[in-house]
């Protein structure tokens, strides 16, 4: 049978899940007419080579191992390019997503009738009792209002990560996708120049099957970054909006330790003002690795004391470019107050440049 439709599996320590979920979707489709890519952040556990072993013996098993790229949306974005079957899923590798509403999802796509087809937690005969907790769920339902005035599409679940659409729609849409986060059907929505006609599907959303989750509390933020970047992402970069959101609240950090150290444990300014910068800087250098540089966090002692190194060395040569550039300007008549801006401005945009390339440009 001709190739139809390509399942795309972006996977991260999914091995256990691999050969269980590859039959459960022959089950649904078929022994032919389909292909999986699993599209794998080089798991640690051997996810890639799992699939691997599997694609030996089963030609209908792809496998694109990435090395230096993290992120679901980009790795959905990677797969749904790297197909040549005329339509394409997105569904989890952990089988939260039932692979038996596949054909059910692709006949009013295949038809005409719709131009994307989304699996429904929240639809009418739909069920989220998978999700870890009922905070974690109104977590969803209310992203999910919020996702629909973004895209203008009425749709029970926009947060759904199991859709399917023709593979051409995806190529077209994909050079103005942002790749950010978790929620590419969002970015799809929201991307797409005029309303997408969307059938949902309802979906029992079912427990993990194996391992454990790789949303960890930085995914409740993933959600406010993809609205920001397709809003205002292409007028201030989304990343390094970010950057300056982390040193702002690093100013106070900086000014919170500095009230607390001077004059009540040292008489002596600049010591509490060397502790207090050297503060700012662990906070900024933790917070700027968990949320800011996500997809190219640091892990494990020696990287993380080598990045916090990095980023304090980064720093230093960021406020000598402030104050010389600063010092500058108002040597030559600026007004002092404008000429401090520009002395902050310059320094954090090379901050981020340098912060960027040497401290967490290993994925680069």
């Amino acid at each position: 049978m001709t190739l139809r439709l390509a399942i795309v599996l972006p996977t991260l320590d999914e091995r256990d899940n691999i050969a269980p979920l590859v039959e459960r979707i022959a089950a649904a489709l078929g022994s032919s007419g389909w292909e999986v890519l699993f599209v794998d952040d080089d798991s640690p556990d051997g996810t890639a080579d799992a699939a691997r072993a599997l694609a030996l013996t089963d030609p209908r098993v792809r496998v694109i191992q990435r090395i230096g790229r993290r992120g679901l949306a980009s790795a959905a974005i990677e797969g749904m390019l790297a197909t040549a079957a005329p339509y394409v899923a997105v569904m989890d590798a952990d089988h939260q997503h039932d692979p038996a509403l596949l054909p059910a999802m692709l006949e009013p796509v295949a038809s005409g009738a719709a131009d994307i087809a989304v699996a429904s937690r929240f639809a009418p005969g739909g069920s989220a009792a998978g999700l870890s907790s009922a905070s974690r769920e109104q977590g969803s339902r209310i992203a999910n209002g919020l996702a629909r005035r973004l895209t203008g599409v009425e749709l029970a679940d926009p947060m759904s990560g199991f859709f399917l659409l023709p593979t051409a729609t995806a190529r077209q849409l994909a050079p103005s996708l942002s790749g950010i986060g978790f929620k590419i059907l969002l970015d799809l929505l929201a991307t797409a120049p005029s309303p997408l006609r969307v059938i949902e599907v309802p979906m029992q959303f079912a427990q993990r099957r194996s391992g454990a989750s790789k949303l960890d509390r930085a995914v409740a933020l993933d959600f406010l970054v993809g609205l920001y970047d397709k809003t205002l992402g292409r007028i201030i970069p989304t990343r390094f909006a970010l950057f300056g959101t982390v040193g702002a609240a690093g100013v106070l950090v900086h000014m919170a330790v500095l009230a607390a150290l001077y004059p009540g444990a040292t008489k002596l300014f600049w010591q509490a003002q060397s502790v207090a910068t050297i503060g700012a800087m662990t906070f900024n250098f933790w917070l700027n690795n968990w949320l800011t540089y996500r997809d190219r966090r640091l892990s494990g002692w020696r990287a993380l004391l080598r990045g916090w190194l990095g980023f304090c060395l980064t720093c230093l040569v960021g406020a000598f470019a402030n104050v010389a550039a600063a010092s500058w300007l108002q040597a030559r008549g600026v007004d002092w107050r404008l000429a401090a801006l520009a002395g902050i401005a310059l320094g954090s945009v090379w901050n981020f440049a340098l912060s960027s390339r040497f401290v967490w440009g290993r994925y680069r």
